[in-house]
């Protein structure tokens, strides 16, 4: 990953935007010498496991191809049918060992830097072109580590396979007592074992690999003070995002708000500035909620939807002004205005119910006891 040049020292860990970022670039540890040692053993294992059935379908194959009829010499097809049966059986028998092979060359990578795809890596770029480039990834810290690894897989490997040829030089001198057959499957036996060790001595190698490519990625991957700053601020986002997102987020807070007027028990205006639409459930002992206010417009259209769904519609400037300026959405109102609120609600339900039953209408009490300075503009 490119990086600008700040002049600064890459003293922080990465974040999870960069190592995001990395991933998707192709960016992720891995480590060469564990998929060897993965395969190595894992094909040596398979072959220890089924060489016993591949080495009987192979003299089968062998004793096919060498019974012939007379007739048969005869047939200009016969060798190439004889053939291709001979590799289709072949073939078969190893399909075990392909299918561990595959799952080990599959896997080994996934295990360390987890499942990724990514063409990224595929672009070309010319800046591999440049000669400098080159010398420098020739003669940087991490060439160094490579050399030092072929050489310690060179000591390693060649120091087991010595070890285990003088462990084993008895029942290799024996072989030469024994009879055909019975050399052929000792000699079977001792090859196979002999490729499962040297394959785990890999192991070594790989031990010590995967955590240095850990290391390595990690510190690929770290970031100065003021690139941690930038990505911040980029995470934030632009100030012309923000503000959009605080747009759709007022927006969908007012549709909100206008949908839960239907369900309030009274609408209290100004009667033109502003509107407060209040509800009490009685069945809880809580105080009435604001569920809606606005001021102009949103006064306005909380009227029409209140008088739209028979919402009463109640004008008392003085309290409609401080439930507005005193209230949150969703907020109860405040005790020192619960007598006021009260009064409200008393005078709404006796409206529904002379609405139903007739009589004398209800008359809303003209002045409310609302405590001074509540009916006017908070100072911030």
């Amino acid at each position: 990953m490119a990086e600008e040049e700040t002049g600064q020292e890459r003293t922080e860990e990465a974040t999870p935007r960069r190592l995001e970022r990395a991933r998707e670039e192709g960016q992720v540890p891995r480590s060469r010498e564990l998929g060897t040692a993965a395969i190595l053993l894992t094909g040596s294992a398979s072959l220890l496991v089924f060489g016993e059935s591949i080495s009987d379908r192979i003299m089968d194959i062998a004793r096919g191809c060498f019974e012939l009829r007379r007739a048969d010499v005869f047939e200009t097809g016969f060798m190439a049918e004889r053939l291709v049966d001979s590799l289709h059986w072949a073939l078969l028998g190893l399909v075990p060992v392909f299918i561990a092979l595959t799952l080990a060359a599959v896997l080994s990578p996934v295990a360390l830097g987890g499942w990724m795809f990514s063409a990224k890596p595929m672009t070309p770029k010319f800046e591999r072109l440049d000669p400098l480039a080159g010398l420098q990834r020739m003669f940087s810290l991490r060439s160094l580590v490579e050399l030092l690894k072929a050489i310690a897989k060179l000591l390693v490997v060649g120091g087991a396979a010595l070890l285990l040829l003088w462990s084993l030089r008895a029942d290799v001198l024996a072989m030469a007592k024994e009879p055909l057959e019975a050399a052929i499957h000792h000699a079977s036996h001792l090859v196979l074992w002999s490729a499962l060790a040297l394959s785990a001595s890999t192991l070594l190698i790989a031990a010590v690999d995967v955590p240095f490519q850990l290391f390595d990625h990690a510190g690929k991957l770290r970031m100065t003070t003021q690139q941690v700053r930038d990505e911040m601020k980029e995470s934030e986002g632009r100030p012309e995002v923000k503000s959009r997102i605080r747009q759709l987020q007022r927006q969908m807070a007012k549709a909100r708000m206008m949908n839960a007027v239907p369900k309030a028990d009274v609408v209290i205006t100004n009667p033109t500035h502003y509107a407060v639409a209040l509800r009490y459930d009685v069945d809880k002992s809580g105080a009435p909620l604001l569920v809606a206010k606005g001021a102009d417009l949103v006064a306005f259209r909380i009227r029409e939807i209140a008088q739209a769904n028979g919402v009463p519609v109640v004008s008392s400037p003085r309290l409609a002004r401080a439930i507005f300026h005193t209230t949150e959405i969703e907020q109860e109102v405040p005790s020192a205005l619960y007598l006021a609120v009260a009064q409200v609600l008393a005078y709404v339900y006796h409206l529904r119910n002379w609405r139903r039953t007739g009589g004398k209408a209800p008359q809303l009490p003209g002045e409310f006891d609302i405590p001074e300075g509540m009916d006017e503009p908070r100072r911030r």
